[in-house]
């Protein structure tokens, strides 16, 4: 019997597996005719082809095992190379309409400006950034305790910028916001003075953004990759990115070395006598 229900023999069917195949494919695209495509933000181009060969090697298995076919002629097909995308950051002057953006005379605007201050002066993960405390923070010292994946704690050196905007806030900004209530947390949000939440902090950093005329993806971790981009661009040593990223395995910090291959150039061109 054939196994292709588009199939109009009746009996055995004599067709070879790849008219088979051939067969479901266009069924398949037939019945995929009307749907959503598929957003490139969730499937890249590496994963599209993956998937094709993944289908048809898992359909020739199939035959293999009900003995359709004597061998499987996918066993030697492998899915490409998936090679890892370069992460996405902010130039100097992005970051700086991006840091010009809130209105530091309002308490939230006040808010706003020391958590993206603070933010891109560590490189902390967002739900580090927001679960920080008062006591965590010491800015005369110039750093700050965090909590990191595994429950592990690390410090992270702070700038002067940032700790000047964030004690600023802990003096007008914060008491303004919470009025009468008390929290251990650093950053509240505008009603009742909870802990500030990720997916609140995502749409004031998305608005700030569209008012700085960036382009469209801007999240926490764009600054993260910022932050990380631009110290290893001034020289900065990867190891010392790594444990302020807070990175279990150096491999993890080598996506930003694509920041290298620019430095490398340069100073090629700068010593090479035969350039």
């Amino acid at each position: 019997m054939c196994i292709s229900t588009t199939c109009g023999t009746s009996g055995g069917c004599r067709r070879t597996p790849s008219a088979a195949t051939h067969a479901i494919w266009a069924r398949s695209r037939r019945s995929r005719a009307g749907r959503r495509a598929p957003s490139s933000r969730w499937i890249g181009a590496t994963s599209k082809p993956s998937r094709g060969i993944a289908c048809v090697r898992g359909f020739y298995r199939f035959l293999l095992l009900e003995k359709r076919i004597a061998r499987d002629p996918a066993e030697d097909l492998r899915s490409p190379r998936a090679w890892p995308a370069l992460p996405k950051y902010l130039d100097l002057a992005q970051v700086d309409r991006l840091l010009a953006q809130p209105d530091t005379a309002t308490p939230r605007g006040l808010r706003d400006k020391a958590l993206i201050e603070l933010l891109y002066a560590t490189g902390l993960r967002v739900t580090e950034l927001l679960s920080l405390k008062s006591g965590d923070v010491n800015l005369d010292a110039g750093y700050l305790t965090c909590i990191g994946k595994g429950d592990k704690q690390r410090i992270v050196p702070l700038g002067h910028e940032a700790a000047d905007w964030v004690r600023r806030y802990l003096a007008e900004g914060r008491p303004a916001l919470l009025k009468t209530r008390k929290t251990p947390w650093l950053f509240v949000n505008a009603k009742g003075g909870a802990r500030l939440s990720r997916v609140g902090f995502w749409k004031v950093l998305k608005d700030y953004g569209t008012k700085a005329g960036l382009p469209r993806g801007l999240s926490p971790h764009v600054l993260r990759h910022s932050f990380a981009t631009h110290l290893l661009d001034r020289g900065a040593d990867l190891r010392a990115i790594q444990m302020m990223l807070g990175h279990a395995d150096l491999s993890t910090t080598q996506i930003y070395t694509h920041v290298l291959e620019a430095r490398l150039r340069s100073v090629y061109d700068q010593f090479h006598p035969r350039k």
